[in-house]
């Protein structure tokens, strides 16, 4: 599929962005979107690139604008993370999320926890109060909660929309199905398992320092099993940042860019061989895409050029100037 990058560039005066945000990339069509959801979406995201914003202009850090932003959409259950995560075979919802300080290269992240009510907080709290990168399970819960941050009935994550795709995909997992892949006869039951990949949620910031920061946030994938970790909270694989390069959040089919190590691969091709955001962003997606995996992703590099890139049918995504003007996208011709 082709390539879709939102970007600055010379036709549009160079705008300097100061931080950007997705909610997922996958199979997002205007025939399938209601007027109403889609302007609940749109709400959500400018909503979010606000409160990043107004962190930014009161003088915060780019790590305090990501996990702001990250908090709205965690609290929404528009999208795959926090109060809108999908549900595991065992009908749980198991929750990932990293942040990254493009300043020290400090990062925490979390997996699987089941009680944290915004995870991306809980990634933080790993990052700056432990010795740790990654933490997971009861485990990753126990230590959110003797940090101090708030914690939640497993209830609180209940969507009917949510469960009802749990049960949608549980019968796609039916004996029948098992032996459709077996005999390679389902390409329209895989078209269906792809999109359970996606609905991560992200935020790349730059501050007024020059600072950098990148924060991910998933429920993972619909009917996932075996206690299935993704990309998100990989540092190096679903987010990434640097001061010396760029801030990256992905979204996608999580193996392919675990196996592709996607965000440092980005960063790597423009510290060493002097791509631009967006054609780094556009060679590491290609490699995504031959593997045979799909998605999208966000950057910010130290100047305030981004892109917002993807070869899916859509992605939600906003991002926001230093001026504070907001671009709010949705669908692969936007």
């Amino acid at each position: 599929m082709l390539l879709i990058a939102i970007s600055c560039s010379d036709k549009e005066n160079r705008k300097k962005y100061v931080l950007v945000i997705h909610g997922g990339a996958g199979t997002i069509e205007r025939a399938s979107m209601t007027p109403e959801k889609e302007i609940a979406y749109k709400q959500v995201l400018e909503e979010a690139v606000q409160v990043g914003y107004q962190a930014i202009q009161a003088g915060k850090s780019a790590v305090d604008a990501v996990e702001a932003t990250v908090h709205v959409m965690e609290n929404s259950p528009l999208f795959n993370a926090g109060k809108g995560a999908v549900f595991t075979h065992e009908g749980r919802n198991e929750l990932d999320a990293a942040i990254m300080d493009g300043r020290n290269l400090m990062a925490g992240a979390i997996a699987g926890v089941t009680r944290v009510r915004n995870p991306i907080s809980a990634a933080r709290a790993v990052m700056e109060k432990s010795e740790h990168v990654l933490l997971s399970g009861s485990g990753a819960d126990s230590f959110a909660e003797q940090a101090g941050l708030e914690m939640v009935d497993p209830s609180y994550f209940y969507t009917k929309d949510r469960w009802d795709g749990l049960q949608r995909a549980l019968e796609l997992d039916s004996v029948e199905a098992a032996q459709e892949r077996k005999n390679h006869q389902a390409s329209s039951l895989n078209a269906q398992m792809i999109d359970r990949k996606f609905g991560t949620v992200g935020c790349v910031a730059l501050d007024n320092k020059g600072d950098l920061a990148a924060g991910t946030s998933t429920g993972g994938m619909t009917n996932k099993k075996f206690g299935r970790i993704g990309d998100a909270p990989i540092i190096g694989a679903g987010t990434y940042a640097n001061n010396e390069s760029v801030a990256v959040s992905c979204t996608g089919w999580g193996e392919f860019y675990l196996r592709n190590v996607v965000a440092y691969d980005l960063a790597a091709l423009m510290s060493y061989k002097s791509l631009t955001v967006q054609e780094a962003a556009a060679r590491v997606l290609k490699k995504v895409e031959t593997a045979g995996g799909n998605g999208g992703l966000i950057a910010l590099d130290k100047h305030g050029n981004m892109t917002m890139s993807f070869n899916t049918t859509g992605m939600y995504r906003a991002a926001i100037t230093d001026d504070g003007k907001v671009e709010v996208y949705i669908y692969e011709d936007e």
